[in-house]
C-alpha cells in the first residue's frame, strides 16, 4: 500500500508477514547430524503469548530501545522477565490457559558462545508447530513451514559472546496449509522437539546415505556423500564389522560408491545394525545402520526376498501428559505394546513423528510406514501448497532414509480422486522415488463406495495400495466389505491401512451398543474373518493403537478423544479387540514360519 505521512507499519501493514515468508528455510538446510557432538539449547525458555503477531509486526527482535536522538521508546515486551516454559514441549500441556490456544507464541532465551576452532555453526530445530520464524541477535534468519520435520539455520556470522535467540512459533490452522485447517487430531503448538547447536569445520559432510543395493543379490552396499564447503577430495567409509575401509572420491561436492559386502540382513526378527563411520577432512560422523531390501512383486511384499505380511497398527504422536512432545520412553512403550500384539509393522500417522521413532524402531525391529499430512481436502490446485508438501516430504526422506525400519513412504491420506489431486500426489510419488529408490511408495486411499470396488487412479503411481475402510462402524452394512474384495482385482499388494470402531475403555454392553468394548470387538472379529481370506491383502494396520485427543469428538462418551484405540490413552487398559488382533497376528506369524 502507499506509505503516506501517517503510515505506521506495525499497525497499518496487513501484509506484515510477507517479507518473512519470502525467506523460507527448506530441505536443503538439513545437515546429517547422526553421531556428531551437539550442544543442547533445550531447557527453560522465556515465552509470551502473541495473539496479534505484534513481535513480527513491530519487529521486537530489533530490541530497539532508543531512537537516533536518544529518546527512549515504550516497549510492549520484556523478554527476560516473561514466564518460562520447558523446550521441548507443547504449550497446550504446560498450562490450562493455553490448552486450546491457536496463534503465535514468542520463545526467547540467551546463551553464551565461545569459538573452539570451528569454522561453521548451525542450529537445528527438530520440530516447531506449525510455522517458525527465527531471529538471532536482531537479525532475521528465515521461516520454516511444517510442524513435524526438522530444519537447520546457519548462525556463523551472527554469533557473539552472549546471544539472544527468538523463535516465533505459530500453530494457526490454514486452508492453504499442509495439513489444512480441518483434521482429525489435536492441533498442538510449540517448539516441541530438540534444539541443538552444531559446530563444524569449513568443509563438512552435509548428507550421506548407505543402503543395500536393491537388486535382490544382497551383496553390495551403495553409498552417496554430499560435501558442503569443498568441491573435491576424498571421503572415507568404515564399517569395521564388515571389514570395509573404502575411499570415496568427491567431485563437484558429491561422491558415490558400490561396495561389495555380505551384511547380516536387518528384519523385525533380527534387527541387526552396523556401526558406520564416514569422514572427510576434519569432519566425521557415525551412524548405526541396518541393511535390508524391501520391494513389491505382483501382489506380494518381499522383505529380503521373502514374502512378508505386515502385521501392523496405526499410531498418532500423542501423549496424555506431553502432547506431541513424546518422550523416548513413550515411543518405546508404543513399540512394546505393538510387539505384545504380535506386530512387525506400524503406520506412523498422519505426519512425520520424532526422528527418535525411526531410530528406536531400527533397534527393536519394527517396520514403519511414514507419511506427510497431505490430508483430506488439501488445496491440490495451489502450487504453493504443493511446494510445501514436497518440501515436507523431502525433509522427512532426507532425515530418515538411513533407517532400515522405514519401508514405506506415504504421500497422503483419504483424498478424493480428482484431477488436481492425481497430478499433485503422483508428483509427490515421483519425488519420493527420486530421493529414495530403495523403498515402497504408498498412500491411504478410499474405496469407491458407490461401485464397491478398490478403484483410485493414484494406484497406478503407487507400489502398495493403502485402503482405509470402516465397515461395521461409519458404514454399518458390513456385507459391503466382502463384496468390495470380490469386485476388486488389484495387481499390486494392498494394505488395509485403517479399520476400527470407537470404544470407551471399560465400557461394556451388547455387541450392538455403540462405544462399548463389545461392539468394537464384534467389528474387529468380522474384519479379521474377512481380511484373513483375501490373498492380495498383505498387511493391516487397524486404527489405532491408543486413544488420542481430537476436538472433533463431542459425544459425551468420547469427551474430545478419538476412542478407536486398542489401548486407552494413558496406556493402562487394553481393550478386548487388542487381544483379538494379537491372536490374528499370531496365526499369521505361525503360518509364515512354516
Amino acid at each position: 500500500m502507499e506509505k503516506i505521512g501517517n503510515f505506521e507499519g506495525s499497525i497499518h501493514n496487513a501484509d506484515y508477514d510477507a517479507p518473512y515468508l519470502a525467506k523460507l528455510i527448506k530441505s536443503d538446510s538439513l545437515i546429517a547430524d547422526c553421531g556428531r557432538p551437539k550442544e543442547s539449547l533445550n531447557g527453560q525458555w522465556h515465552y509470551g503469548v502473541d495473539q496479534y503477531d505484534t513481535c513480527l509486526r513491530g519487529k521486537w527482535f530489533e530490541e530497539k530501545y532508543f531512537d537516533g536522538g536518544g529518546r527512549r521508546y515504550p516497549l510492549d515486551y520484556s523478554f527476560d522477565t516473561w514466564d518460562t516454559m520447558n523446550v521441548p514441549s507443547c504449550w497446550n500441556t504446560q498450562s490450562e490457559w493455553y490448552f486450546l490456544y491457536e496463534g503465535s507464541m514468542v520463545y526467547t532465551r540467551v546463551f553464551d558462545y565461545k569459538n573452539r576452532g570451528e569454522k561453521r555453526v548451525f542450529i537445528k530445530f527438530g520440530g516447531a508447530a506449525n510455522r517458525a520464524f527465527v531471529f538471532l541477535n536482531g537479525e532475521y534468519l528465515g521461516a520454516h513451514i511444517g510442524a513435524s520435520t526438522p530444519f537447520c539455520v546457519e548462525v556463523t556470522e551472527q554469533l557473539k559472546a552472549v546471544n539472544r535467540i527468538i523463535v516465533v512459533v505459530n500453530n494457526t490452522r490454514r486452508r492453504s496449509g499442509v495439513p489444512l485447517d480441518n483434521t482429525d487430531w489435536f492441533n498442538y503448538g510449540g517448539l516441541y522437539r530438540d534444539v541443538d547447536i552444531i559446530r563444524l569445520p569449513g568443509a563438512f559432510i552435509r548428507d550421506f546415505t548407505a543402503a543395500l543395493k536393491p537388486d535382490g543379490n544382497f551383496n553390495k552396499i551403495c553409498v552417496t556423500v554430499g560435501i558442503d564447503g569443498a568441491e573435491s577430495g576424498a571421503a572415507n567409509l568404515k564399517i569395521g564389522e564388515l571389514g570395509i575401509d573404502t575411499r570415496i572420491e568427491i567431485t563437484n561436492g558429491r561422491g558415490e560408491a558400490e561396495i561389495a559386502a555380505a551384511p547380516e540382513l536387518w528384519s523385525p526378527d533380527n534387527p541387526k545394525l552396523y556401526d558406520v563411520v564416514l569422514s572427510f577432512g576434519e569432519d566425521s560422523l557415525s551412524d548405526r545402520i541396518g541393511f535390508r531390501e524391501i520391494k513389491a512383486s505382483g501382489t506380494e511384499i518381499l522383505l529380503n526376498g521373502e514374502s512378508v505380511y505386515l502385521r501392523g497398527v496405526c499410531a498418532h504422536e500423542d501423549s496424555v501428559v506431553n502432547g506431541k512432545a513424546v518422550s523416548e520412553a513413550e515411543i518405546r512403550e508404543n513399540y512394546r505394546l505393538a510387539k505384545e500384539m504380535n506386530c512387525n509393522f506400524m503406520r506412523l500417522a498422519h505426519y512425520p513423528h520424532s526422528e527418535a521413532a525411526a531410530r528406536i524402531a531400527d533397534e527393536v525391529g519394527i517396520m514403519l510406514w511414514e507419511e506427510i499430512p497431505v490430508y483430506w481436502a488439501i488445496d491440490f490446485g495451489n502450487k504453493a501448497v504443493f511446494a510445501d508438501a514436497e518440501n515436507q516430504l523431502s525433509e522427512l526422506i532426507i532425515r530418515d532414509r538411513n533407517r532400515a525400519s522405514v519401508v514405506i513412504w506415504s504421500v497422503g491420506n483419504e483424498n478424493a480422486d480428482t484431477d488436481d489431486r492425481l497430478e499433485f500426489m503422483s508428483a509427490l510419488a515421483g519425488t519420493a522415488r527420486r530421493l529414495d529408490p530403495t523403498r515402497l511408495v504408498s498412500a491411504a486411499c478410499l474405496v469407491d463406495h458407490q461401485k464397491l470396488v478398490i478403484a483410485d487412479r493414484l494406484a497406478e503411481h503407487l507400489d502398495v495400495i493403502g485402503i482405509n475402510e470402516y465397515y461395521g462402524w461409519y458404514e454399518p452394512d458390513f456385507s459391503k466389505l466382502p463384496r468390495i474384495f470380490e469386485n476388486s482385482r488389484p495387481v499390486k499388494p494392498v494394505i488395509i491401512s485403517e479399520f476400527g470402531a470407537d470404544a470407551r475403555g471399560g465400557h461394556r454392553g451388547t455387541a450392538d451398543e455403540l462405544y462399548t468394548e463389545d461392539n468394537q470387538l464384534d467389528v474387529y472379529r468380522r474384519q479379521i474373518d474377512t481380511l484373513g481370506g483375501i490373498p492380495y491383502v498383505r498387511g493391516t494396520s487397524p486404527w489405532i493403537l491408543f486413544d488420542f485427543r481430537c476436538p472433533r469428538r463431542l459425544h459425551p462418551l468420547q469427551n474430545y478423544y478419538n476412542l478407536k484405540g486398542l489401548v486407552s490413552g494413558d496406556k493402562r487398559h487394553k481393550k478386548p479387540a487388542f487381544y483379538a488382533m494379537r491372536d490374528f497376528y499370531e496365526k499369521i506369524r505361525e503360518a509364515e514360519a512354516k
